[in-house]
């Protein structure tokens, strides 16, 4: 059985300097409670691992506009200026990842696997510093696995065994999260007694999430 914790009891658990991966594309599928709990508890020098941070002022964009990260692992920061700024400035490190690249070293940390090989970004700056191997006359980088202390998702249901169901497309970096991660804090729509959920609609089982964040408090 997944514990249900109110948000900012979710928030305290995790201490400045962890690295967190965050569900989400440009915001849609991130978990915004958490992440303004996060900002309210004072967050420091967290790393965090995402396809990208928003937009300012929103989803992991509002965690960098509070300076709570100081470094970011993401495919992209094209549309958030002051990521941009903050790592022409020095006061953000930002490894850019292509978002393939990005999807499978985080389905390697959670498979327990060594790191992948992907011709992606041979001949370009991401070979810099990496392993080149050669196969069947082919040649590919290796690209180390992702994992994190704490992943952070939403999804639209959940049961009281941590059993999450997600909708649309925020379905695209949270299923995988979980995987890689020591504990799992699942942000949700709806939350349902056991039975309550049709099997075929489990996409991330139970055993892998530890926390279910609470429903707001009902007002009027």
């Amino acid at each position: 059985m997944s514990k249900v914790l109110q948000v900012d009891a979710l928030a305290a658990l995790i201490p400045d300097g962890a690295s967190i991966m965050i569900g989400g594309f440009m915001g849609v599928g991130s978990p915004l409670r958490m992440i303004d709990a996060l900002i309210a508890r004072g967050a420091r020098d967290l790393t965090i691992i995402a396809n990208d941070t928003a937009h300012p002022g929103f989803a992991i964009g509002k965690l960098i506009d509070a300076g709570c990260v100081s470094k970011v692992i993401a495919s992209h920061i094209g549309l958030n200026p002051v990521t941009q700024k903050a790592m022409i400035a020095g006061d953000i490190a930002v490894e850019l990842v292509p978002q393939g690249t990005l999807a499978e070293r985080i389905r390697a940390g959670g498979f327990g696997l060594g790191g992948i090989l992907t011709a992606t970004g041979i001949g370009t700056v991401v070979e810099d510093g990496k392993q080149v191997i050669e196969s069947d006359g082919e040649v590919y980088l290796l690209e180390k696995p992702l994992k994190a202390d704490f992943a952070l998702v939403k999804a639209k249901t959940a049961d009281h065994g941590g059993n999450l169901e997600y909708s649309l497309t925020a379905r695209n970096f949270n299923p995988m999260m979980p995987m890689a991660a020591a504990t799992v804090i699942a942000e949700v729509d709806h939350i349902v007694p056991l039975g309550g959920m049709p099997p075929d609609n489990v996409v991330t089982p139970g055993v892998l999430v530890d926390y279910l964040v609470a429903k707001e408090a009902s007002h009027g």
